[in-house]
């Protein structure tokens, strides 16, 4: 027989039930403390929306948007220019050569004051005719009474004396001819009165003003051979001047004569100047694609110049387009939006693109649909209380 260790044996313990319902209930209790809690997901938040306070419901007042008559502003290019029918291009009259010069640029002169005097040969040449002309009336007439008084007693017959005053008669057409020439040549009715009393040829003929006004062009010199084709000075009257632009084709729908314009001068510190467009254009330059405006201005302090530079402002006609108030806009980081509702009382901030602002409303390019609420009046307010929230 072999004896057994003691150590092989263990003692047995018993548990009572009501211990096992105590053991495992603290089991469960240390399993359930090791489980973390599922977290809730909270709702987020739009920084764009607002809903109204009640103090901004007194504030606030929401519009729907529609369609309201816009009337868009043009902004085109141009020039100050002379006024046509105030202006002169003055020119000799004959052909010769050029022995006085009377005026300088700039100066003001009368009309009818003299700007030039030339020396011309053409000029001699006519006035000797006028004179022959006239002596051969003379002749003429004289032979037209001897015949007369030959016929009287019987020593010519009628035919003669017809004769005669068929020569009388085609004298007289050639002193009318060459008296219409002179004119023609710049001799005035009084020049050639004294021609013909005194048979004293001048060869000099008078350059005149025709207008009175400022002299803003010359283009002759001392001893310059000169053409009638050829154009001298220009003498224009400045108390009016034109500002005439270049409309595009695609805007000349929103043209319309009379309309008012105003006129921006930048070398005068760009001081608006108001007028009414006096003529539009019929035809389109096929090089440029535009059509050519102008309106006339008063210039009675001739401060404004010819040839400087301007900027037209038009206002076209009245179009139907979408429009907002002007009050609904909100700037941000440089872009335009307005507050749009999405819920009962809440409003979302969103981007839109403006047109043209006119008397209160500006239109809308893109951003916003027909029909839409927006916050119209006091959205400074709403977007206060944004940005408000967001430093929260």
């Amino acid at each position: 027989m072999y004896a057994v260790p003691q150590s092989l044996f263990k003692p047995q313990v018993f548990f009572k039930p009501q211990a096992l319902i105590v053991v495992s209930l603290l089991a469960l209790l240390l399993s359930g403390c090791k489980e973390e809690a599922a977290p809730v997901e909270a709702e987020p938040v739009d920084p764009n929306v607002v809903e109204l306070t009640n103090q901004l419901k007194t504030t606030a007042k929401v519009v729907t948007v529609g369609k309201s008559e816009i009337r868009e502003v043009l902004r085109i290019p141009g020039s100050i220019q002379v006024d046509e029918q105030r202006v002169a291009r003055v020119g000799a009259t004959v052909t010769g050569r050029i022995t006085d010069i009377d005026v300088v640029l700039g100066q003001d002169v009368k009309q009818g004051q003299l700007l030039a005097t030339l020396n011309s040969t053409e000029l001699a040449q006519n006035q000797l005719t006028y004179i022959k002309s006239m002596q051969q009336i003379g002749l003429q007439t004289k032979a037209v009474e001897r015949a007369r008084l030959l016929l009287e007693a019987d020593v010519i017959g009628a035919a003669e004396l017809q004769r005669r005053e068929a020569e009388l008669s085609a004298a007289q057409a050639d002193l009318n001819a060459a008296r219409d020439q002179l004119m023609i040549l710049g001799m005035s009715e009084k020049a050639i009165q004294q021609l013909a009393q005194s048979n004293t040829i001048r060869s000099y003929s008078n350059v005149t003003s025709r207008v009175a006004g400022t002299v803003i062009s010359r283009k002759v010199n001392l001893g310059q051979v000169v053409q009638p084709a050829e154009e001298l000075f220009i003498v224009a009257d400045l108390s009016h001047v034109w500002a005439v632009a270049e409309v595009p084709e695609q805007q000349i729908d929103l043209i319309q004569e009379d309309e008012e314009v105003s006129i921006e001068i930048p070398a005068l510190g760009n001081n608006k100047i108001t007028g009414k467009l006096i003529y539009v254009g019929d035809v389109v330059n096929p090089q440029t694609r535009t059509v050519t405006v102008r309106t006339d201005l008063t210039n009675s302090e001739s401060s404004i110049k010819p040839d400087m530079l301007v900027s037209m402002i038009v206002m076209g006609k009245p179009t139907p387009r979408l429009s907002v108030p002007v009050q609904a806009i909100v700037r941000e980081e440089n872009r335009d939006h307005v507050y749009v509702q999405v819920a009962p009382n809440k409003f979302r901030l969103r981007e839109v693109v403006l047109g043209t602002e006119y008397e209160g409303y500006v239109s809308i390019v893109s951003g916003l649909s027909e029909g839409e609420a927006i916050v119209g009046e006091g959205a400074f307010h709403v977007n206060n209380e944004r940005k408000r929230k967001e430093l929260e």
